[in-house]
């Protein structure tokens, strides 16, 4: 007898959420996939839904009322609502942890506290409620080199401010807690962090509450210009796998920060189930954890799914039930790149909409590439932006040069007036072409679980 086919719920608009819907898609388990509100490129691959993500009420009520099986959440702000809270109430299986345990992502402060608590590698830092006594601590400092940050969820990169002297740290400070750049809420909680340097990457794991199997770093590219130069964005592009790590790094990461988190939450009465992103820093000293995520990243998702072998669908039920075990996280060799495509003046929010696009169909018939679209929308029968992130070219390859130099082929087919990219995704690595790429303990310890 045929099982049932599953009806899935992905909530969110861009890029991220057409890659997961793409990657459901892929699950013989599952029937039919509807995004809610999604963009012009989930529309052709699931159901769109006309409800923000944010909407917790009324998305709780078409998931009722349609049988959803399984719904995953993509953003960030459902989770700070409490969506997985409202949706197991209700008895429905969502991926995505707690509104209590998202606080890792939503409250920086507790998750500062939180690492210091449980010994977990970060930078130095103090927390303020009032200006004056941050103002006060700042100037007690030797010098102004640190970072400011907002406790709550920033936006496009605001939020954190990395600061080269006092008169910039205090400029920060006043931005977010007089001027209330950010809004009230925001300007009620100020993290003043240690500044560190070295590389950045993103490592991403799975957990069911108890058991935490990794999937794998990926680094991304935050700065608007080519060289890592000007405002930060939301992500304008992302490689995997990063050249520059030990052979052990993957079992370093899960013993030191991504289970003893694990470990934490489940002690504090507040699980964590679903998947978690650590922003991590190699400096001289260590790693270092520079935030929680408590969702998956935006590009990053797009490398994570290319090269991710096994049914994701799977992993997730596997989590939520809480069965994870290894043999769920199976990753393709490889390597794979995404380029994001940028609305002009992207990322100030004075970007124009509905600038048609052209060259997404000569973009997806290149081999090994695929196209995810973020901004997108359809007026008048035709393809155009809609946001200032628009559409994102990812590829794979045996290694990495071969992967990034297919992503750019993709995106020299694609044009709208003023689009913008990043040129140097992946950086030196189209320049010059290294010893093939292959995953640090791809034999030992890639893959299981500490």
């Amino acid at each position: 007898m045929q099982s049932k086919k599953l009806k899935v719920l992905v909530l969110g608009y861009g890029a991220r959420e057409h890659a997961l819907a793409w990657k459901i898609a892929q699950s013989p388990r599952v029937g039919r996939i509807f995004v809610a509100p999604g963009n012009a490129g989930t529309a052709e691959i699931a159901t769109n839904i006309p409800i923000s993500d944010e909407d917790v009420a009324r998305l709780l009520a078409f998931a009722q009322s349609n049988n959803i099986d399984l719904t995953v959440v993509g953003t960030n702000d459902p989770l700070a609502l409490g969506v997985v809270d409202a949706f197991q109430a209700a008895g429905l299986a969502i991926f995505g942890p707690r509104q209590a345990a998202a606080r890792l992502e939503y409250s920086k402060a507790f998750a500062k506290e939180f690492m210091q608590r449980h010994h977990i590698p970060t930078p130095a830092f103090a927390t303020f409620h009032r200006y004056d006594q941050a103002l006060a601590y700042l100037d007690s400092l030797e010098n102004g080199r640190v970072v400011v940050k907002v406790s709550g969820l920033g936006k496009m990169g605001l939020g954190v401010t990395v600061c080269d002297s006092k008169a910039e740290a205090q400029a920060a400070l006043h931005s977010y807690m007089v001027d209330k750049l950010l809004g009230e809420a925001a300007a009620q909680t100020v993290i003043i962090e240690e500044r560190l340097s070295g590389p950045e990457l993103s490592m991403f794991a799975l957990s069911d509450g108890q058991t935490a199997v990794p999937l794998f770093p990926v680094r991304d590219h935050k700065r608007i210009f080519d060289g890592d130069t000007g405002p930060n964005t939301g992500g304008m592009g992302a490689f995997a796998p990063p050249p520059d790590l030990s052979p052990n790094f993957v079992t370093e990461v899960m013993q030191t920060i991504i289970q003893p988190t694990i470990d934490g939450m489940a002690a504090a009465g507040s699980p964590y189930v679903g998947v978690l992103f650590a922003g991590l820093m190699l400096t001289d000293q260590g790693v270092r954890v520079l935030e929680f995520n408590c969702r998956f990243g935006n590009p990053e998702t797009l490398v994570l799914m290319a090269l991710l072998e096994s049914d994701l669908v799977e992993a997730m039920l596997a989590c939520i039930e809480g069965r994870l075990t290894p043999s769920h996280v199976q990753i393709r060799d490889g390597a794979a790149a995404a380029v994001m495509l940028a609305s002009p003046n992207y990322p100030d929010e004075t970007f124009p909409v509905g600038l048609p696009i052209s060259g997404t169909k000569e973009a997806r018939a290149l081999p090994h590439v695929s196209l995810f679209h973020h901004g997108t929308a359809c007026a008048n029968g035709r393809l155009v932006t809609s946001r200032g992130r628009v559409l994102a070219v990812t590829a794979t390859a045996h290694d990495l040069p071969t992967a990034l130099k297919r992503a750019y082929q993709g995106v020299d087919t694609i044009s709208f007036a003023g689009v913008q990219f990043r040129r140097d995704i992946g950086g030196l690595l189209r320049l010059q072409k290294p010893p093939v790429v292959s995953w640090p303990e791809k034999q030992v310890g890639w893959g299981t679980a500490v």
